[in-house]
């Protein structure tokens, strides 16, 4: 099977939790490459929910080793309470790995994240409020301390020391809240995280490739999606960090040659949290129902996600951008009751057509969605097994998803479960593909 990278085509919120978990049942390593705590990925297995926010998925899996990569940027209050629910659940972590090179999440980085977002008012980037854009910007300002300084108390304190030398005028001056007290953080993260976090510092790039010389299978996942990107996403309103599949070569540390396939996660319709365009957004009674039947609120931060009908502009370019092998599609069943089904398939921008994304952002949010309209199936779907005891619609449904990407879809899921997923593809298992 070799290195699989898992990415998401839309702006998150697709559902690769469940089908990295299912890629996972063949690997070795899963390895988290990039954002931080803000992401959630929820997976229900033999009636039990596991919500997992920085362990990779394939910790449920005890052949597995799972790693955070370098290009992670690490609570180590959050990691612990995590890896201590997920033991209490019968889970082992014990394989855990956490990147020495992965930069740390520290309390003034939250108090950043919510003071910048006020400030802003109307013009909020609708962020977690957890830390991970500011603790993103000291690690490219050269000023952040990473998991490996857990180690080494004087470079930790003498480090820590130097940025609240220069925060702690501005949190005072400023936002007008107290300073935060260099001891009181060394105690929490010295002497309460760092002995329990120890047993799980490695060197997650030499481990990876160590896997791969000896021909071990590979699964990379993200957090975020495509047009969350710090490069490529619906600028500003995006995270800090790059999802893409891109951005595993620099977020785990190996080459683009080792990258066999690239799975695009799609929901069957599509979803945002927070501020930013989104042209095919539907404020509806349609929109309510997606919100409803599909439980679209933010795994970690319960917020109410905004949606609409699938937009095939933004999975086309996904499909560039990322060089898509191939699509997993979720929560086709959540359109089970609906008589018809639209998809964006083009925007029109003040009379003109546009059948890729607009690069200003002006444009995209003044596009006014172009549909083709698709007739619904209108009964349960979720105990379908295969392709052929699809509705004949569903299938029309997914084919012409599959026309206008210009990749095949290879997996399609029909219900929250483990096992509630179909082989789309006719030619090749491409679960296990090498079988």
């Amino acid at each position: 099977m070799g290195t699989t990278v898992v990415v998401g085509t839309q702006w998150g919120d697709e559902g690769k939790g469940k089908f990295t978990d299912l890629l996972a049942q063949d690997m070795d390593m899963v390895v988290r490459y990039q954002g931080g705590h803000n992401a959630g990925h929820t997976l229900v297995v033999e009636g039990n929910t596991f919500k997992l926010q920085l362990v990779p998925s394939g910790v449920l899996y005890p052949h597995i080793t799972p790693m955070i990569a370098n290009g992670v940027v690490v609570d180590p209050v959050v990691l612990l309470e995590e890896i201590k629910r997920l033991s209490a659940a019968g889970v082992d972590c014990s394989k855990l790995v956490v990147s020495g090179n992965a930069h740390l999440i520290f309390p003034y980085h939250q108090a950043l994240d919510v003071m910048a977002e006020r400030h802003l008012g109307s013009n909020k980037l609708g962020t977690t409020k957890r830390g991970i854009g500011p603790a993103y910007a000291d690690k490219a300002a050269r000023v952040g301390l990473r998991v490996q300084d857990l180690l080494d108390p004087k470079i930790f304190r003498e480090k820590l020391a130097m940025v609240l030398h220069e925060r702690n005028p501005l949190f005072a001056k400023v936002y007008n809240r107290l300073p935060f007290d260099l001891e009181a953080i060394a105690e929490q993260y010295l002497d309460e995280c760092g002995p329990l976090l120890k047993p799980h510092i490695g060197d997650t790039v030499g481990l990876l490739h160590q896997g791969l010389e000896h021909g071990q299978n590979v699964l990379f996942e993200g957090a975020q999606a495509m047009y969350l990107d710090l490069d490529h996403g619906t600028y500003p309103f995006v995270t800090s960090s790059n999802p893409i599949a891109g951005g595993v070569c620099v977020g785990a540390g190996i080459g683009p040659r080792y990258i066999d396939r690239v799975i695009g996660i799609t929901k069957a319709y599509i979803s945002r949290v927070g501020s930013g365009p989104f042209p095919s957004e539907l404020t509806d009674a349609v929109g309510d129902h997606l919100v409803d039947v599909g439980q679209e609120y933010g795994t970690n931060t319960k917020r109410r996600r905004r949606c609409g009908w699938l937009d095939t502009v933004m999975l086309r370019h996904a499909v560039r951008v990322n060089s898509l092998s191939d699509l997993a599609i979720t929560k086709l069943d959540v359109l089970d009751t609906l008589d018809t089904i639209k998809v964006c398939v083009a925007y029109e921008v003040d009379g003109e057509r546009y059948d890729t994304m607009p690069y200003h952002q002006s444009a995209i949010h003044r596009a006014v969605p172009v549909y083709e309209e698709l007739a619904g199936w209108g009964c349960d779907i979720s105990g379908v097994a295969c392709r052929s005891e699809l509705p004949k619609a569903a299938e029309d449904y997914l084919c012409f998803i599959e026309e206008q990407a210009g990749v095949p879809a290879s997996l399609v899921g029909v219900g929250p479960q483990r096992h509630q997923y179909i082989n789309f593809s006719s030619t090749v298992d491409l679960v296990n593909p090498t079988r």
